[in-house]
Order: structure tokens, then C-alpha cells, then sequence
């Protein structure tokens, strides 16, 4: 039977956890994003269908490519403190991999024949996972910068120029300094935000 985190782990992941615009200078090594990467895989989408793709952009030459495509200001700033910043994005074919990943039954047929109807599905699934690196990160120590903000079209054309991967939004990843933090904002209450039918 399966029980309640402990306040610990709902502080970590959620109550107490920030959006990060500035990073310490302590690295995230390549055997930390294997792991975020092998507990995120597991998040639910539909018919398995798992259309995320991440590129994990370290400084050096990764970040030079990446930061032309980021508007000025903020963004630019965030990127350039941490230590790695990760390119969510879709596969925009992800029903290729149904046949290995989807067994019940021939979930891609659909899919192939409907390239709008897979490109929604890609587009939602692959927000999703995007969630779920997030809450893995905290999950595993790391502190997150999610951004919007940039150019799709010239991101996509320098890092997938052969179309097939489409970007959707960019986290940057790190152990985070509160400094520059924002003041948090507030929530919605329940009442503003929900119904119970």
C-alpha cells in the first residue's frame, strides 16, 4: 500500500520550491542527468507514446549556440549562470517507437495517417514530460529555471534542422542561488481555480 510523502519531500518538490534565475557554481555531472533522465521516463502518456526529446546544453560552445535564440534581458542571464539548460522538445514522428514501446495494439497507424492529430498529441504528451523533469530534478537535489522566451524557429533550425524534433520550452538546471530569486507569488485558491462535480 502506498502512503503519503513525508512534508520533507512535499517541501522539496512543491511547497518550498522556486523558480531559479541565478545558479551556484557547482556543476551537474553527466551520470546526474542519466538519473534524472532514468526517473523521469517513467511519468504517464498516452499509449506510452513518450514524444519528449531534451537536449542537456552544458557552457562552452552548447550555450553559444543556444543563446542566440533567447530574447535579451533575463533569459539570457539565466542560461549563462547554469550549468546546464535543457531544450525540451517533441518528436514530431513519435508513433515510429509505438510498435516497441505501446504493445496492447497498433497504436500508430492513427497517428502516422493524422499528422495534426500527432502533432497535438506530441505537443501535450511531451509538456507533460517536461513536468516530469522538473519534479524529478527536485526530486533529486537539483533546483529548476523553466523559461519560455526564445525563438522557436531559430532554436529549432540550429539544434534540429532536419525538422523532425520541434522545441517547446527550456529549463535550466543547477543548485540554485536564493539571491536571485523573486519574491514568490501567490496561488489561486481552490475555489477560483477548481470545481468539484
Amino acid at each position: 500500500m502506498k502512503t503519503q510523502l513525508d512534508q520533507a519531500a512535499l517541501n522539496q518538490l512543491f511547497l518550498e520550491a522556486r523558480t531559479f534565475n541565478t545558479f551556484t557554481a557547482k556543476a551537474v555531472d553527466d551520470a546526474t542527468l542519466k538519473k534524472l533522465y532514468d526517473l523521469l521516463k517513467w511519468g504517464p502518456t498516452a499509449v506510452n507514446c513518450q514524444p519528449a526529446r531534451y537536449v542537456f546544453v552544458r557552457g562552452g560552445a552548447g550555450r553559444a549556440r543556444l543563446l542566440p535564440s533567447l530574447m535579451p534581458g533575463g533569459n539570457v542571464a539565466k542560461v549563462e549562470s547554469a550549468p546546464v539548460t535543457v531544450i525540451v522538445a517533441f518528436d514530431s514522428q513519435f508513433y515510429q517507437h509505438l510498435a516497441s514501446q505501446w504493445t496492447a495494439y497498433d497504436a500508430a497507424k492513427p497517428f502516422a495517417a493524422d499528422a495534426a492529430m500527432a502533432g497535438e498529441a506530441a505537443f501535450r504528451n511531451g509538456s507533460l514530460q517536461g513536468a516530469y523533469l522538473i519534479l524529478a530534478a527536485r526530486a533529486l537535489g537539483l533546483d529548476c529555471g523553466p523559461m519560455s522566451g526564445f525563438d522557436n524557429a531559430k532554436l529549432d533550425a540550429e539544434f534540429f534542422p532536419d525538422g523532425r524534433f520541434k522545441s517547446n520550452f527550456l529549463v535550466s538546471l543547477g543548485y540554485g542561488d536564493e539571491s536571485g530569486c523573486y519574491p514568490r507569488g501567490p496561488r489561486l485558491a481552490f475555489d477560483e481555480a477548481a470545481l468539484i462535480v
